[in-house]
């Protein structure tokens, strides 16, 4: 019986310990050592929630301000129930917990009730700082001048865009995946170490994608639209190829507006030996290119009217630069929106 309730506390989310009236730690279920990142199950407080302050536990020089030690010494004392909200450093963080201490018969019985809440909001956060450094420079580091902007609806998106260098020339992704949150930000992440950013060809690019997606083995549920193009500056040619994507907008310095029109497969399970092909369009100096994910398009307001195409064009022809265009874009689609329900992302280059 005792090994049945020890399992049970053992795969319960909510972190407990045990402590005896001398503070020695009797037990740890797994998700309070998970949380306080302790290799023991008894000992100590100090072991329990791998304090670093040396010596021994309760004669340290910290020890009298111990958060964990006085909620336990109140309890003690009171013969009763103690509870508090702690600020607790953890690490190089500082997290607030719910602690809740009671009497369990020769012993007391705390219980962080919002660890595993806690615990998941770090991993977001985490994730989010992830996330971050997958993202271009802000400050155009390439060979063509661009500006970008990503606004996930959630704290991880689903989107992925990407400008580097290959060869002397600009190459740039901007990649779609299916779904949102937490299953979204780990295939954008795959299609990140899946990219080969030393091909030069954006179809050649994409075939190796559509390859490695293969290997994932997923259901028809999950997929990638994606739009690749590399900027030939002494050709003055976009070579560019897409996989389901919105088309890419070429903004005309001597006027109109071209979309760059392509028909092909995400990448998916769907057509998996598809062939992906380069084709090429030619611009002048002074062109504005832009590349969009359907989140900026299909962004709704409160009537339920779609931002649509037409609008992202009249505020294109408005922006005499790739900076400019991706300030207004964003201005325009937040007061038409207000909030989005998928991730916002656009990449604007400067020809």
């Amino acid at each position: 019986m005792y090994n049945l309730y020890r399992d049970v506390l053992n795969n319960i989310p909510t972190a407990a310990i045990v402590v005896d009236k001398n503070f020695r730690v009797r037990y740890t279920n797994r998700a309070f050592r998970a949380y306080f990142q302790a290799e023991k199950s008894k000992g100590s407080l100090k072991d329990a929630v791998a304090c670093r302050e040396r010596g021994v536990c309760g004669r340290g020089e910290k020890c009298p301000v111990c958060t964990i030690r006085n909620l336990f010494a109140e309890a003690t004392q009171c013969g009763g129930s103690a509870f508090r909200k702690l600020i607790l450093r953890k690490g190089e963080e500082n997290l607030g917990i719910t602690v809740k201490v009671q009497p369990l018969g020769k012993f007391y019985l705390g219980v962080v009730d919002n660890a595993y809440e806690t615990e998941i909001a770090r991993e977001m956060y985490t994730a989010q700082n992830i996330q971050q450094r997958l993202l271009p420079p802000a400050k155009t580091s390439s060979a063509t001048p661009y500006s970008f902007m990503f606004i996930p609806c959630r704290e991880i998106g689903g989107d992925l865009p990407d400008v580097y260098e290959a060869e002397g020339e600009t190459m740039a992704l901007l990649a779609d995946v299916s779904g949102k949150g937490i299953s979204a930000g780990m295939l954008s992440a795959f299609v990140k170490a899946g990219w080969d950013r030393g091909e030069v060809s954006p179809a050649r690019a994409l075939r190796g994608l559509n390859g490695k997606f293969q290997e994932l083995n997923l259901d028809e549920r999950s997929y990638v639209t994606a739009a690749s193009v590399r900027v030939e500056r002494k050709a003055k040619q976009i070579r560019y190829c897409m996989a389901g994507h919105n088309v890419p907008l070429l903004v005309k310095k001597r006027g109109g507006i071209d979309e760059i029109v392509m028909h092909s497969p995400p990448v998916s399970n769907w057509i998996p030996d598809y062939v992906y092909e380069d084709r090429v369009a030619d611009y002048s100096s002074g062109d504005i290119l832009v590349i969009l994910t359907d989140g900026v398009t299909e962004s709704r307001n409160a009537k339920g009217e779609m931002f649509g195409l037409e609008r992202v064009e009249g505020v294109l022809q408005r922006s005499e630069s790739a900076e400019r265009f991706i300030a207004r874009l964003k201005a325009a689609l937040t007061e038409f929106c207000g909030s989005f329900a998928d991730d916002i992302t656009a990449i604007a280059f400067d020809l």
